[in-house]
């Protein structure tokens, strides 16, 4: 079957000639690949050590939970409104310009966070980051369409799903050494000497390239129109867990995203130069990546989030302790990202996307045989296979997305892709940690009147369910050992009922989204070809 890196573009006008490099110099895709690998890893390695930091945040800043969650949330609002946006003006004004923007206004907002001294400052310069992030990352994917030829693009896209996956994976490790040892305004100051080496190598080295055509105007109501959209979705999805997902507040701002994103689409079709071209979508494979790269991330997310809550407060491991037993992760990602590429270039992403979702199933079913004392023997294999699946479909799903793109669209298609990418994991989060709480909440109670807590107190402690969703069994000094005993045994078998629950449910959506690359994908081996250029 033929690689689907050639680009099938399904626009009978030829892409406009390639901008001239800066100061004249001719561009080396090589080059132009280690200097996004830097921000991308950058903001990639921020997502995970943050949720590290958040608890030593709230005690430092005497901060609410709704607080932190809000640390969370104003980053996610923020980028997922700013993505396809940043695409956008990548593509129009020049993606170099609008990379190298991102990377320093990255920078400058990590640091401002470490120097803000409140809850409030943090906020909102996470929310900056997130606005920065939305320049940077879907340019990250726009320079390397423009700057690879077809037959080599989806080895780079391997190598960039590599540089994600293992900065993602990597911080735990990393947040949890600087969060224990240093302070938790370190896990912001490191970015800026990764961002600051980003610029200076990006300044260096990366070449201009923008779409010439329509230069002239640009589609504003697009623009407020897919904000508003993704800011009411996220704010529902992230909101879910704890208002309720069938409650008013919840239902209302995700229906209203959804009518204002059918609204956007309406317009789209009907304005002469579109934000995001509906065209891209009549490309099958584009469609499908689109769809799989949302479920995996709902997966790599979902899974790393109740992973570490089993490690750290059911185990007893401290950050930096679960970090390193997560490793194996991190390391089959390393492997997976460029042989998933070399198997997409050879056998198009009809092989390995199913192929990474199974391997995905596979480890959330292989969860169904942890237990509160699991050995590690029982804990790695998961891991591994969680990291083979992800690595592998994120190389597919990028060359599926972005090497479908036409050259002139490459950024808003590497918007397209960051923008399921960040809903895919907000939704894992919020999906799975709601399942999490309902299974506990149905038996926490028996767990503990057979772990032998007497049927007056375990009713009594049913108030705790949110505790003990997030791994914490409620003890107090005042109880005797024998009872905190109990309570900490019943408590954490009610967690381990509800991270089976989880692992069910991923695994299900994992064969589900298995069946949907495969049946996406079955026609894309004879498109119509066109002449590859670069914008």
């Amino acid at each position: 079957m033929p690689s689907t890196t050639v680009d099938h573009s399904p626009l009978p006008a030829p892409s406009p000639p390639p901008a001239a490099s800066p100061r004249g110099r001719r561009s080396n895709p090589w080059l132009t690949l280690l200097a996004v690998a830097f921000g991308l890893f950058m903001v990639q390695l921020d997502g995970s050590v943050v949720a590290i930091a958040n608890p030593e945040i709230g005690r430092a800043l005497d901060a609410s939970t709704a607080d932190l969650q809000w640390v969370t949330n104003a980053y996610l609002l923020a980028l997922a409104a700013s993505l396809i946006l940043g695409g956008k003006l990548g593509d129009r004004f020049g993606r170099r310009t609008y990379y190298l923007v991102g990377v320093a206004g990255f920078t400058v907002a990590s640091v401002a966070i470490g120097l803000s001294g409140s809850i409030e400052g943090v906020i909102v310069f996470r929310a900056a980051q997130g606005l920065f992030g939305g320049l940077l990352m879907p340019n990250t994917l726009g320079l390397l369409r423009a700057a690879f030829p077809p037959r080599r693009f989806g080895m780079a896209v391997g190598i960039w799903a590599m540089v994600s996956a293992v900065s993602t994976a990597l911080g735990p490790i990393v947040g949890g050494l600087m969060v224990e040892h240093i302070s938790w305004e370190s896990v912001f100051y490191i970015n800026a000497p990764i961002g600051l080496l980003a610029l200076l190598v990006s300044a260096a080295v990366l070449p201009q390239s923008r779409n010439t055509a329509d230069a002239d105007r640009f589609d504003l109501l697009g623009v407020v129109l897919l904000a508003v959209a993704l800011l009411c979705v996220v704010f529902g999805v992230v909101k879910g867990e704890s208002w309720g997902w069938s409650s008013a507040g919840t239902l209302g701002s995700i229906t209203v995203g959804l009518l204002l994103l059918v609204l956007f689409g309406r317009h789209e079709t009907r304005v002469a130069h579109p934000l995001l071209p509906m065209r891209l979508f009549r490309s099958r494979a584009l469609t499908t990546g689109t769809v799989v790269t949302a479920l995996n991330f709902f997966v790599m997310l979902g899974v790393i989030f109740f992973v570490m809550l089993y490690l750290q407060n059911v185990r007893g491991f401290s950050p930096v302790e679960a970090g390193v037993r997560t490793l194996p992760l991190s390391l089959a990602s390393l492997v997976a990202s460029p042989l998933g590429a070399a198997l997409t270039g050879r056998f198009g992403p009809r092989l390995t996307m199913p192929l990474g979702m199974v391997l995905q199933a596979a480890a959330a079913f292989g969860m169904l045989s942890w237990h509160t004392d699991s050995p590690y023997a029982v804990m790695w294999p998961p891991f591994v296979a969680l990291g083979l699946g992800v690595g592998m479909v994120l190389a597919a799903s990028s060359d599926a997305i972005v090497g479908q793109a036409p050259v002139r669209d490459a950024g808003v298609a590497g918007g397209l892709q960051a923008t399921a990418l960040q809903i895919g994991g907000a939704l894992g989060t919020s999906v799975l940690v709601s399942l999490i709480s309902a299974r506990v909440g149905s038996t926490l109670t028996g767990e503990l009147t057979t772990a032998g807590v007497p049927a007056h107190v375990a009713g009594g402690l049913h108030e705790a369910v949110d505790a003990v969703a997030m791994g914490v069994a409620p003890i107090s000094t005042g109880m005797p050992s024998p009872l905190r005993a109990s309570v900490a045994e019943g408590s954490a078998e009610a967690f381990m009922n509800g991270v089976h629950l989880a692992v069910t449910v991923t695994g299900a959506l994992c064969l589900l989204g298995a069946a949907i690359a495969a049946a996406g994908l079955r026609r894309t081996s004879t498109p119509p070809r066109t002449s590859h250029s670069r914008a």
